[in-house]
């Protein structure tokens, strides 16, 4: 239905509302401009992450030979043809070497060790049944599309998943889930499976989409309680899926965080940190939109995403403009004719 009247609409500049979290101590303003300062020269000074093709042409030889390697110590270590994400490790298949390159990756290409991680890995895979994770049904219902969950790709073609423990905030939502071993095993099977249906959907390809992008909301985060959650799922994640993740977007990112990050970033590899995406509280869309388009951003960061949408095929394309001050704008949405003056 098309509107008899235009609507005016004020434009609010978000940074201006930034609030902070109350669980957060309130820094002096002359430490938090430092510390936005330190944030911001951090984000700056990282290149961005230049992900592997996995062609085998582009390696060095030193690379083709580990590779080599590690396919020859594969086949004289076991008595079984191994695989992957139903990909045979064996037998020639293109995809099978981006999964061992990755390995290598991880180990900077140092045959042994790689070999001792994809042999811990295939094992745990085993214990965990991971094969079947997919047909489970762990009964978190209420998580998902919360806390964490798969939604829509960026503007590469790379999955997008998307974490965000502030409901964990709240003490009878926290035992519920995290209460004693048991639930936390639980979890934990949950979060392997959203990891699980991410990986589904990548191709396993040299030059295709080979890693998913992690999406991370500080928000509202209960450091201290989710503290042994958190080493649970990093661990698992860091010795069973190595270089899965292309970049790694943390949003509302409270102050004391940069100090953090100041602290640990000289033990990072460049490589590592060039994965690294921050952004401060308040500057949640206007990151998330150099990544991803605004038409697959959920509504919850000031996209235009629902869930619905993603169940109900792709998106309408999302047109992006600049108002100047003193324009005048007429805007049509779905039949709806809106007049911004700015």
């Amino acid at each position: 239905m098309e509107a008899t009247s235009p609507t005016s609409v004020k434009i609010i500049n978000l940074q201006d509302q930034i609030q902070t979290p109350e669980f957060s101590p309130k820094p002096s303003p002359s430490k938090k401009k430092f510390v936005t300062s330190l944030m911001e020269a951090a984000t700056l000074i990282t290149p961005s992450f230049k992900e592997d093709t996995y062609f085998i042409s582009h390696l060095r030889a030193s690379e083709k030979k580990a590779l080599q390697e590690l396919k020859d110590k594969l086949i004289a270590a076991s008595d079984r043809l191994d695989s992957m994400w139903g990909i045979p490790l064996l037998g020639g298949d293109e995809r099978a070497d981006v999964i061992l390159l990755k390995f290598l990756r991880a180990r900077d290409f140092k045959v042994q060790d790689t070999l001792n991680m994809l042999q811990n890995c295939l094992s745990w895979r085993k214990d965990f049944e991971t094969d079947g994770i997919l047909e489970e049904d762990l009964g978190f219902k209420e998580l998902e599309g919360v806390v964490a969950y798969m939604h829509a790709y960026d503007r590469e073609g790379h999955p997008v998943c998307y974490n965000a423990y502030g409901v964990f905030k709240d003490k009878e939502m926290y035992e519920r889930i995290f209460g004693d071993d048991e639930k936390l095993k639980k979890f934990l099977r949950w979060r392997v499976q959203v990891l699980e249906r991410g990986i589904k959907l990548l191709h396993f390809k040299p030059g295709g989409i080979n890693s998913i992008i992690q999406v991370t909301d500080l928000k509202d985060m209960p450091k201290r309680e989710l503290r042994v959650a958190s080493n649970h799922i990093l661990s698992l994640f860091q010795d069973n899926y190595p270089e899965m993740v292309a970049r790694k977007i943390f949003i509302n990112v409270p102050w004391y965080f940069s100090l953090l990050y100041s602290m640990f970033s000289p033990f990072l590899t460049q490589r590592t940190k060039s994965k690294f995406v921050i952004s401060k509280e308040g500057n949640v869309a206007e990151t998330l939109f150099k990544f991803i388009r605004p038409e697959d951003v959920p509504v919850q960061y000031g996209g235009l995403s629902r869930p619905s949408n993603v169940l109900n095929g792709s998106p309408k394309s999302a047109s992006e403009f600049t108002v100047k001050g003193g324009e005048k704008v007429n805007i049509q949405i779905e039949g709806i004719e809106v007049i911004i003056y700015y």
